[in-house]
C-alpha cells in the first residue's frame, strides 16, 4: 500500500509538473498563479504546495527535469579519467541543440526561460538562482575544457574560465536566437554550429592565456 501511495504521489508530481509547463508558456511565470496551475493539473492547491514550497521551487524543478538526461554525458566530459573529454563535450553540445529542435518540452521550457520569464516581485529569488546556475556552468565548462587540454585536445595555454565563458554565451545565443526566428533546420545543422565553436578554442589567439 505504501509503495503504491508513493507512486501515486510521483504521479501527481509529474502531473503538476507538466501543467506547470503549459500555464507558464501561456501566461509567462510572473503572471501564473499556482491556483491556475492546480487547475491545469487537476489537483488542489495544498498538493501542489506538498510538492513544492512555491512558484520558485515549481519553477526550479521544471528546469531540473530538463536538465537531466544529459547528466551524464555533462559528468563525462568533467571526469578526468575520461580518455575524450572533447568528445563528450561536442556529443553533449550537438545533442543539446538536437533536442532543442526535436523535442517539444525542451523546446517550451527553453521558450519560457528566454522570453516568458521576468525576474522581478516574488521571482526575484530565482533570478539569485538563475545566477548561481549559470555560474556553476562555466566552472562545469572549465573544468571540461581543462580534461581536454590535459589530454592533448586543445591547446595547452588555452585560458580555459574565458574559453568557458565564451563557450557558454555562444550556446545560449544559438538557442535565444532560433526560439524567436527558428528559420533554418537547427538539428541538421547543430553537428556544424558545435564544430564552429570548438575550432575558435582550437585557434583563437584571444583565447591564449597572456604570457609573462
Amino acid at each position: 500500500m505504501a509503495r503504491r501511495t508513493k507512486e501515486e504521489a510521483q504521479a501527481t508530481r509529474v502531473q503538476i509538473l507538466d501543467a506547470a509547463e503549459q500555464v507558464f508558456h501561456s501566461q509567462g511565470v510572473s503572471r501564473a498563479s499556482l491556483a491556475e496551475v492546480a487547475k491545469e493539473a487537476g489537483v488542489s492547491r495544498g498538493a501542489i504546495y506538498w510538492h513544492f514550497e512555491n512558484k520558485i521551487d515549481l519553477f526550479q524543478a521544471m528546469l531540473d527535469r530538463l536538465r537531466l538526461p544529459l547528466e551524464e554525458l555533462a559528468r563525462a566530459s568533467e571526469s578526468e579519467d575520461e580518455p575524450d573529454p572533447l568528445g563528450c563535450m561536442r556529443e553533449l553540445l550537438v545533442k543539446a541543440l538536437t533536442r532543442l529542435a526535436q523535442d517539444s518540452q525542451s523546446r517550451r521550457i527553453h521558450d519560457i526561460l528566454r522570453y516568458k520569464c521576468e525576474y522581478t516581485g516574488e521571482l526575484l529569488g530565482l533570478r539569485e538562482r538563475m545566477q548561481e546556475l549559470s555560474l556553476d556552468c562555466d566552472l562545469r565548462i572549465a573544468k571540461a575544457l581543462g580534461n581536454a587540454v590535459s589530454k592533448g585536445q586543445l591547446p595547452s595555454d588555452l585560458d580555459c574560465p574565458r574559453a568557458a565563458v565564451c563557450l557558454h554565451a555562444y550556446m545560449e545565443g544559438i538557442e535565444t536566437n532560433w526560439l524567436l526566428v527558428p528559420n533554418f533546420d537547427l538539428a541538421a545543422q547543430a553537428p556544424a554550429l558545435v564544430d564552429a565553436v570548438l575550432d575558435m578554442l582550437r585557434s583563437s589567439t584571444a583565447l591564449r592565456q597572456a604570457r609573462e
